[in-house]
């Protein structure tokens, strides 16, 4: 079932990024971070253990950022990615949000979903905040990806919410 995260699933979710982390497929949070950011976090649970998990994270008046979005690796495949990025945009909408942007490795993935691929440079509250910080800055790969919400939901995002929803 997907939900938001609460206080005792930090360590389970830091533990699941951190294992994309050392692969250098996403930045590292430390456990204080994720503490402090829990009430961005979605999770996927399955009798009692934490599949995956995803933040929404609010970076502006219009715009936020899906990060963290990591499943456990012999579990993907299975629509838990897809009910996580769902829940993200579902909880944007529902904020007012108009553009949700990711940097990702997982370019064709997010397509899925109606992001569109963009140049880095239309994101400078991100270059700033958190990239700067970045062991790989200023030479990130990661690619760029927004999308634009507007009154039309993408169908997988409704799909996910009604089959992972519990």
């Amino acid at each position: 079932m997907i939900r938001k995260a609460r206080l005792k699933d930090a360590p389970f979710i830091h533990s699941l990024i951190r294992d994309y982390a050392e692969e250098g497929i996403l930045l590292p949070r430390s456990l204080n971070s994720i503490y402090e950011h829990i009430r961005d976090f979605w999770v996927y649970e399955e009798e009692g253990e934490i599949l995956g998990c995803c933040a929404l994270q609010i970076v502006w008046e219009d715009l936020a950022e899906v990060r963290s979005f990591a499943v456990k690796k012999d579990r993907k495949g299975e629509g838990i990615g897809q009910a996580l990025i769902s829940a993200c945009l579902k909880e944007a909408k529902e904020l007012g949000i108009s553009r949700v942007f990711s940097l990702t490795y997982a370019k064709d993935y997010f397509e899925r979903f109606g992001f569109k691929v963009v140049d880095k440079s239309v994101l400078p509250h991100k270059v700033w905040s958190d990239c700067i910080n970045c062991v790989k800055f200023p030479n990130c790969d990661e690619i760029a990806v927004i999308l634009e919400l507007d009154g039309n939901t993408p169908r997988l995002l409704e799909e996910g919410l009604k089959v992972h929803r519990g």
